[in-house]
């Protein structure tokens, strides 16, 4: 029988590999290359209309209530899931597996993430479903059932099954316990053990269940002063690294540049480290994964352009700005060249800060992955209540809820590795249900830009 199980999970951890490596890639780059390109560049084009859109007052609405946060809401919730661990992590393993260049090509992929997140936005308006008790619901189960018709609703169904166990937080509260360990009690002498591991679990779990089971608003709410708080504070922090070692950033912005489009070890080299640094970010920003247009889909905003707008501002932030603002103190560092593949990236980047800031920046670090943490535990269960309401009804969201902070628990006592490879399977096959759904209805949203931009 353990032959069989073990037989299952290498298999699972086989296949995630591969369906998580170039496939997924291609289908969310190569789709957010035509979504660029269709849109005619809306990323660049037309990024001052997102400024100014994001800074407009949204008018109070009429007669039936449309949404239940605002459009600001929805973004900052949107960023709070996907500033995470990857956006740490994440950026220090992709120094040490493709060097300085992969920041350039990170910069390309947001570039392009944002198109593909303009798509979801105004989609995510445009067709709104209602659930059992009528409140308006969004996402990409909806733009399906809406947008493409019954016959497609299987493939509606499919996503939120997958979006069900994609959206569990394992890898974020078993990081966070891992940094805890490492940082705090590891060097104070304190054994890791599974009781002190279930305890950290107990205490992410009263941290996170006071803010989800507050639904929505609350989630919303706690959004709009945590994402604008922890930003600015990581700001701070790499700028007075940045200051400290003033010398040194000419020579680190001139090694990204120049590693981007090195061709001293062939043109395979060029290519491994573009499509890393484009890899990596497109996972940071989850653009095409469809998640963020669930919460779009919340917003009481009933413009579908003006909602894409704003949302692809997520991209520029997530995969732009925290993502470069990671890779900085690690280039000035120096310390990840040569550590290959299999290097944990957080610590990396603990090392780096602790080395350019000594005694206290491996510390001011910590505490800006607990903000990153939890701000993506707190949006990424609404992601999974509303996968849970399209499919059993909004009576059952808040087992879903339950359920999700008992895995919090499980996540932080037991290994992941194969756990991880379920959820990196299901957030594949979400993408592949949404970035189908945004190319087939692509032509609806060019119609609403011809409009919109007209009549501004």
């Amino acid at each position: 029988m353990n032959e069989i199980l073990d037989s299952i999970a290498n298999w699972l951890v086989e296949a995630s590999d591969f369906v998580c490596g170039y496939p997924e890639f291609f289908l969310l780059i190569g789709g957010g290359l035509f979504l660029f390109i269709y849109s005619g560049a809306v990323s660049i084009r037309r990024l001052p209309w997102s400024l100014r859109a994001l800074r407009q007052k949204q008018a109070k609405q009429s007669g039936k209530e449309t949404g239940q946060i605002s459009s600001l809401q929805a973004l900052l919730s949107a960023i709070a899931a996907t500033v995470g661990m990857g956006n740490i992590a994440g950026v220090a393993i992709a120094l040490t597996v493709g060097g300085p260049g992969v920041i350039f090509w990170m910069w390309v992929s947001a570039i392009v993430g944002m198109s593909t997140k303009f798509f979801e936005g105004t989609l995510a308006i445009l067709y709104k479903g209602r659930d059992a008790n009528g409140e308006p619901q969004g996402g990409p189960m909806y733009m399906i059932t809406q947008g493409l018709g019954p016959k497609w609703k299987p493939m509606a169904y499919a996503f939120a099954i997958f979006g069900l166990v994609g959206t569990l937080c394992f890898m974020q509260a078993n990081q966070l316990v891992e940094s805890v360990t490492t940082v705090f009690t590891t060097p104070a002498g304190i054994d890791n053990t599974v009781g002190l591991r279930f305890g950290m679990g107990v205490a992410i779990v009263l941290i996170v269940g006071s803010v989800i089971l507050g639904g929505i608003s609350r989630i919303a709410k706690l959004a709009t002063r945590i994402v604008p708080l922890m930003v600015a504070l990581y700001m701070l922090l790499v700028v007075v690294i940045m200051v400290l070692n003033y010398d040194k950033l000419p020579g680190i912005f001139s090694s990204i540049f120049h590693e981007a489009f090195s061709m001293k070890a062939g043109f395979g080299a060029f290519a491994f480290v573009a499509l890393t640094g484009a890899r990596r970010a497109a996972y940071v920003n989850e653009a095409g994964i469809g998640t963020a247009s669930m919460m779009h889909g919340a917003s009481r905003n009933t413009d579908p352009i003006k909602e894409g707008l704003i949302a692809m501002i997520a991209p520029l932030i997530a995969s732009g700005v925290v993502c470069t603002l990671t890779a900085i103190p690690i280039l000035i560092a120096g310390n990840y060249a040569g550590l290959g593949g299999d290097v944990k990236g957080l610590y990396v980047a603990l090392g780096s800060f602790g080395q350019l800031l000594p005694g206290v920046g491996q510390y001011l670090l910590m505490a800006i992955v607990f903000f990153f943490a939890f701000s993506t535990m707190f949006s990424y269960s609404y992601y999974g209540q509303k996968c849970s309401n399209f499919l059993f009804g909004p009576k059952y969201v808040k087992y879903y809820n339950y359920y999700y902070l008992v895995m919090i628990i499980v996540a932080a006592v037991i290994p992941l590795k194969t756990l991880v490879s379920v959820m990196d399977l299901s957030f594949a096959l979400m993408a592949l249900c949404t970035m189908t759904t945004l190319i087939a209805l692509s032509p609806k949203v060019k119609a609403l830009m011809a409009d919109y931009f007209k009549q501004k």
